[in-house]
């Protein structure tokens, strides 16, 4: 059965090139095993590339649409001459005959290749997130080898023309099908299909063109970043094979949890903890900000669970100008444990106000007389 390659990428049978494109690399800086180290996310970086390299081809994405696979293997029947009956052909074989296969004009693969692109997390604190920073990133990607410059080739030497398929990066053979004699054409088993070959490989590079390397960047972190927010840098991923163009580094926010603040978009929320007292008669706090302290003036007979809203202290607006808002919440302490003389005066308190305190130490207790007043008894 011939795989779902659109299925794979998540993309309809109608996608445009460009959506395949975008899907494509999409999943690869997901599951590229530099990224994703698990053995299941490697097969499925496989499972991506293979299904990048049909849906991009016009002709191997035409043999899917009508039911074909062009990665799967053609059947039986080696190199043969015309003679060469009875063998069987596979789908491909015969797609091969309709499309041009015998014409040669896939040609040879190209050694030099884009590169991918790579993803890097960077855990930063809420202050450095909220007004910007540099950070110094380190950053271990395939670079273009030094020895070789990219050419693969050991100091001196050249890559050489494949003397089976002779630089043509395929082979073709005729069979004997239904459908009369077809003419197929396969990738060089030789050369791999790119038409050359590297008799003497670069030392250093084993003839890739390319090497993992270690650098550090300085990555420019602008205020107002979120959580889980990337950062594009232009050309510093991985460099293709062959020395081919890198693609692209994306830095990707990782916003430490804040010991005081917790923060929603670009506003910002506390709790802080007031006497019962305070809270009575008014009090003037000091608050810790982002910028430093702050006054904030609690007016008398402040409610418990009461919040209070200081414009302009919170995160600065990614795009355009000002900031979000400080939300304090306030936690109203009772106290739990009071001497004889306060609680005397406590009770003198309430007796001003008109309110009945009930003592627990009297007849049947606080819950009894509770239980009294809504039955009616006095």
């Amino acid at each position: 059965m011939a795989k779902d390659y659109y299925g794979i990428l998540g993309v309809a049978k109608d996608a445009t090139a460009d959506e395949i494109k975008r899907a494509y690399r999409k999943l690869a800086r997901q599951y590229h095993p530099d990224v994703n180290p698990d053995p299941e996310a490697h097969e499925r970086f496989k499972e991506i590339n293979a299904a990048y390299e049909v849906l991009s081809d016009d002709r191997k994405r035409q043999i899917v649409d009508v039911g074909g696979d062009p990665l799967a293997p053609g059947g039986g029947g080696g190199p043969g001459g015309p003679g060469a009956g009875g063998a069987f052909v596979g789908f491909q074989d015969i797609m091969d005959a309709f499309f041009g296969g015998a014409t040669g004009s896939r040609g040879p693969r190209p050694r030099t290749r884009p590169g991918s692109d790579a993803i890097l997390p960077l855990p930063l604190d809420l202050h450095e997130t909220a007004f910007g920073v540099e950070a110094p990133i380190t950053v271990d990607t395939a670079v273009t080898c030094q020895t070789c410059q990219g050419a693969g080739t050991a100091a001196g030497t050249h890559v050489a023309t494949c003397d089976v398929c002779g630089g043509r990066g395929e082979v073709q053979s005729v069979q004997r099908t239904f459908l009369g004699q077809v003419v197929s054409s396969r990738p060089c088993g030789n050369c791999g299909g790119y038409g050359t070959v590297i008799p003497n490989p670069c030392p250093t590079c084993a003839g890739d063109g390319r090497v993992r390397s270690r650098r550090t960047l300085t990555v420019k972190i602008p205020a107002g970043v979120e959580d889980q927010m990337r950062i594009r840098l232009a050309g510093q991923g991985e460099v293709g094979p062959g020395g081919g163009p890198p693609g692209d580094l994306y830095v990707e926010i990782h916003e430490r949890q804040h010991d005081v603040f917790s923060r929603k978009g670009d506003d910002l929320h506390c709790r802080v903890t007031v006497p019962m007292t305070a809270a009575a008669l008014g009090t003037r706090l000091t608050i810790k900000t982002l910028d430093g302290e702050e006054n904030l003036d609690l007016r008398a007979g402040t409610q418990p669970a009461s919040t209070v809203r200081i414009r302009g202290k919170g995160v600065p607006h990614l795009r355009g100008t000002g900031r979000g808002d400080l939300f304090v919440h306030l936690d109203v302490r009772t106290p739990t444990k009071l001497t004889p003389d306060q609680e005397r005066m406590l009770r003198d308190f309430a007796k001003t106000r008109g309110e009945e305190v009930a003592e627990l130490s009297k007849q049947g207790g606080f819950f009894s007389r509770w239980r009294d007043a809504f039955n009616g008894h006095a």
